[in-house]
């Protein structure tokens, strides 16, 4: 079943001055069609749903893609959640699919091609694949991905005739989106380049016009 992936995905993500559901909202104002829920920092299960509850009613507002990182039980619990982007060392990829059906978007998260052919094996619906630079949210020991290992890859899967989407991540600025867009990349996935902006609207606004 062919889904819809955005050319955007937009992560909230735990920063002071904004909750997750300013970003979302402020996000959804700027025109998202994508929003991915990722709280590492909740450690309390109710705390987490009730958050994520509300992602999902201004989402369901907006028209909003929301999928949920890292948690098949929270998406299980939300029934407008269109699915869950699993990270390295979460769920694997068949277990979640197994889970919740095949109506419902599940991404993966990889670093080499083997990595997305595992993963398009397994059932995902898109990959994330980075890191392209130094992050903010996660502390990556991998060597970067440059332009030229994105361009390699996705020739690669074409020659194998492999059709899964594959969006960049990790550290992307706005500068990066136009090199990253010629690689044969079907989009990019971006968090603190918007979040930590004095203007997370504004900011989110720039890199929907540049991928729109």
């Amino acid at each position: 079943m062919k889904k819809y992936i955005s050319r955007f995905h937009y992560l909230t993500q735990d920063v002071p001055g904004f909750s997750h559901l300013e970003l979302a909202t402020a996000a959804c104002e700027a025109g998202a069609k994508w929003i991915q829920y990722r709280s590492k920092n909740k450690t309390d299960k109710t705390a987490w749903l009730e958050e994520a509850a509300g992602l999902e009613a201004i989402c369901d507002d907006w028209g909003t893609t929301l999928i949920i990182c890292s948690s098949v039980e929270i998406c299980l619990e939300l029934a407008e959640a269109q699915g869950v982007h699993l990270e390295r060392g979460d769920m694997p990829v068949k277990e979640a699919r197994r889970l919740l059906g095949d109506d419902k978007t599940i991404g993966g998260s990889a670093h080499t091609l083997e990595d997305i052919l595992a993963a398009h094996d397994a059932g995902a619906d898109y990959v994330g694949l980075g890191p392209h630079k130094p992050t903010q949210t996660i502390r990556h020991s991998n060597d970067f991905l440059g332009a030229a290992d994105y361009l390699r890859i996705a020739e690669e899967l074409q020659k194998r005739n492999v059709d899964i989407p594959v969006i960049a991540a990790g550290g992307i600025k706005i500068g990066d989106v136009d090199g990253l867009m010629k690689t044969g990349i079907a989009g990019v996935a971006v968090s603190s380049a918007v979040n930590l902006s004095e203007n997370p609207g504004a900011a989110y606004r720039e890199f929907y016009k540049k991928l729109s």
